[in-house]
């Protein structure tokens, strides 16, 4: 059955929550208000999400194990960095069976995420090219031939307009199955006639190495370890987690940590009772010693006080 909706978010983790298909912790990086817009098209086997999003960010992902899943830009105004590789408007990623991965965005960004489940991506690829079309045993950024992104990005936004102002047409039986065949003849083009950037042995290693750095910190939310011990729970040098972190994120670990306890200190905030919550409290919870120094490192990121944050629960 053909599901289509868009919805737009001003909460963080209402937008993640909303995303199908994936976990998404997001971590804000950029001054403003938070505004993003998703659409989803669920299709008979494939499935379609559109996002876009008003300021920059990192984000950890992980991605439903049973589908394979591709992703590129709708918008190459600020290209996104995912695992360390700076997407071009020609790139899409083809992602690995239930990826885990980093992706972190410089300023506003607009995305779309295709995905199949595994089975059917098999068929289609022996259907209409002869040949055997799998995930990549680590997930890929692929440059398709000249054209190919763009006649995918193209019906992807008009499939989604639909979905957005005359959902009444998918709903017909037949629009939607032609629909679906065009964008997964032009998914399975762009896929089959792609080259390879990067090289697979480095970006292994440098993934491998994040995805132990998001192990060590979501062991125990609350209480951060220090850049040493964080080397040590790793097993790699310091220089190697601070090279990691710039390619990955932009920012050195201290950083981004710093970073990280800010954001959850912020959804810690839309989610209290102010009537029996402090902003010292939660602030300190976070280990912020300094309340004064807080404030305004804040203040600074999210464009207004904690205590406005924590007030706005209310309204």
């Amino acid at each position: 059955m053909t599901e289509s909706a868009t919805a737009t978010f001003t909460d963080p983790d209402d937008f993640c929550a909303a995303i199908r298909g994936a976990h998404v912790n997001l971590i804000l990086t950029g001054r403003g208000d938070f505004k993003a817009r998703l659409t989803w098209l669920k299709l008979r086997h494939l499935h379609v999400i559109q996002g876009r999003e008003s300021v920059a960010r990192i984000s950890y992902v992980s991605l439903q194990p049973d589908r394979a899943f591709v992703s590129f830009l709708q918008s190459s105004e600020a290209p996104p960095i995912w695992n360390g590789i700076e997407l071009g408007a020609r790139d899409l990623v083809f992602h690995s069976l239930g990826e885990h991965a980093h992706q972190w965005t410089k300023g506003p960004s607009q995305w779309s995420v295709a995905s199949l489940p595994f089975a059917k991506l098999l068929h289609y690829g022996k259907v209409l090219t002869d040949r055997r079309l799998a995930p990549p045993p680590v997930g890929r950024v692929l440059r398709p031939q000249s054209g190919a992104t763009a006649q995918l990005r193209r019906l992807l936004s008009a499939a989604c307009r639909l979905a957005e102002t005359k959902p009444e047409i998918i709903a017909y039986r037949e629009a939607a199955r032609a629909l679906e065949h065009d964008l997964i003849c032009a998914l399975v083009k762009c896929l089959t006639t792609a080259e390879p950037r990067g090289g697979l042995t480095k970006l292994r290693h440098r993934t491998d190495v994040m995805l132990r750095f998001e192990s060590a910190l979501t062991a125990d939310v609350v209480r951060e370890p220090s850049i040493p011990k964080l080397c040590t729970t790793i097993g790699v040098p310091e220089r190697t987690l601070r090279a990691c972190c710039a390619e990955f994120f932009g920012v050195a670990p201290s950083r981004f940590l710093r970073l990280r306890r800010l954001n959850l200190v912020r959804s810690a905030l839309q989610r209290a009772d102010p009537a029996t919550t402090c902003v010292a409290e939660i602030a300190q919870g976070y280990q912020f010693a300094d309340l004064g120094r807080f404030a305004a490192t804040y203040r600074s990121l999210f464009g207004e006080k904690p205590s406005e944050t924590l007030q706005r629960t209310t309204d």
